[in-house]
C-alpha cells in the first residue's frame, strides 16, 4: 500500500509581507542617516554648519565648500596632481600584490598538504585578532631594516600581508575548487602554476574581487605619515586631512573632504556588493 506524503507548503501573508518590509526599509533609513547627513553637510553654507540645534537637511546647497578646497589645494607648492598620483600608485600596487602573494599563499593551504600547514592556518586566524595599529611599530621597523623609509614601498610591502584576505581566499578555494578538477589537469600535464592561474583563480573571481575591495578601502585612505616624510611623496589623504586641520573657518571644507573621502569607496562597493556577499557566504564553509 503506497503512503502518499504531502509536503506542507511554506506561505506568507500579505500583511506580513508589508509588515518585513516595513521593518527592512525602517533599518535601512536608519543606517543611511548617516550618510545622507555627510552630503547634506557638504553643501551647507558657514552659517548653516554652525546653526544650533542643528539642521539634517541643508536649507541653502551651495558648491562654495568644494570651491575653497579647489584654491587651498592650489596654493600648495605640491600639486594635487602629484598627491593623486602617490595615492593611486600606492592603492594598484598594494591591491597587485596584495592579490597575487594571497591567492598563492591561499591556493597552496587549501590544496597542498605540507609539515607545518596547519600551524600556519592558525596563526593566520590569530593574526585577525591584531589591529594595524598593534603592528606599526614591526613594519616601521622592518622597513628601517630595509632601508624603504621615505618611499611608496614602505606603505606598499605591509599591505601585501593583509591575512583577513588570505583567510577568505583560502576557505573560498577549498570549498569551491574541487580536488578532482585539479588532479584531471594534473593528468593531463598542466603545471601547478597553469592550474592556479587557469582554473583556481577564475571559478573563485567573486574572493579575490572582494579582496581587492577591502584592500582598496584600507589604502585609499592610507595617509603614509608613519613611513613618508617626503612632502611631494605625500597620498591625497594625508594633504585633505592638512586642509581640514585649518579651524573652525575650514569647517566647510572639512564637510566636502569627507564627502570626497567617503564617494569613492562605496562607490566600488556598491558596484560589487554581490561578489563581497558570496563571498563572505562560501568562506564559512571551511573546505578542506
Amino acid at each position: 500500500m503506497a503512503i502518499r506524503i504531502r509536503k506542507k507548503r511554506l506561505s506568507r501573508s500579505t500583511g506580513g509581507d508589508v509588515l518585513i518590509f516595513f521593518f527592512l526599509g525602517l533599518g535601512a533609513a536608519f543606517m543611511a542617516m548617516p550618510m545622507v547627513y555627510t552630503i547634506s553637510q557638504a553643501f551647507k553654507p558657514l552659517n548653516e554648519l554652525w546653526l544650533f540645534p542643528p539642521q539634517f537637511f541643508v536649507r541653502n546647497p551651495t558648491l562654495d565648500n568644494f570651491n575653497d578646497l579647489l584654491v587651498l589645494m592650489g596654493k600648495s607648492w605640491v600639486p594635487i596632481t602629484r598627491y593623486f598620483f602617490n595615492s593611486l600608485f600606492i592603492v594598484f600596487v598594494g591591491m597587485a600584490g596584495n592579490v597575487l602573494t594571497g591567492s598563492l599563499a591561499a591556493y597552496a593551504l587549501a590544496k597542498h598538504v605540507f609539515p607545518g600547514r596547519k600551524a600556519i592556518e592558525r596563526i593566520i586566524v590569530l593574526s585577525l585578532m591584531f589591529t594595524p595599529t598593534v603592528t606599526s611599530i614591526p613594519n616601521y621597523l622592518l622597513m628601517s631594516r630595509l632601508k624603504l623609509i621615505n618611499t611608496y614601498w614602505a606603505v606598499v610591502i605591509p599591505q601585501w600581508q593583509f591575512t583577513l584576505g588570505l583567510y577568505l581566499m583560502r576557505n573560498f578555494i577549498g570549498a569551491m575548487v574541487h580536488d578532482s578538477l585539479l588532479e584531471a589537469a594534473r593528468i593531463d600535464g598542466a603545471s601547478e602554476l597553469r592550474i592556479y592561474a587557469q582554473i583556481a583563480m577564475p571559478i573563485v573571481k567573486p574572493a579575490w574581487l572582494t579582496l581587492i575591495i577591502l584592500v582598496f578601502q584600507n589604502l585609499w585612505r592610507e595617509t603614509g605619515a608613519l613611513f613618508i616624510y617626503r612632502e611631494e611623496l605625500k597620498t591625497l589623504p594625508y594633504a585633505l586631512s592638512q586642509v581640514a586641520a585649518g579651524g573652525i573657518a575650514r569647517a566647510g571644507v572639512s564637510a566636502a573632504i569627507t564627502l570626497i573621502m567617503m564617494t569613492v569607496p562605496i562607490l566600488i562597493f556598491v558596484i560589487n556588493q554581490s561578489k563581497i556577499v558570496e563571498t563572505m557566504g562560501t568562506s564559512g564553509m571551511g573546505g578542506e
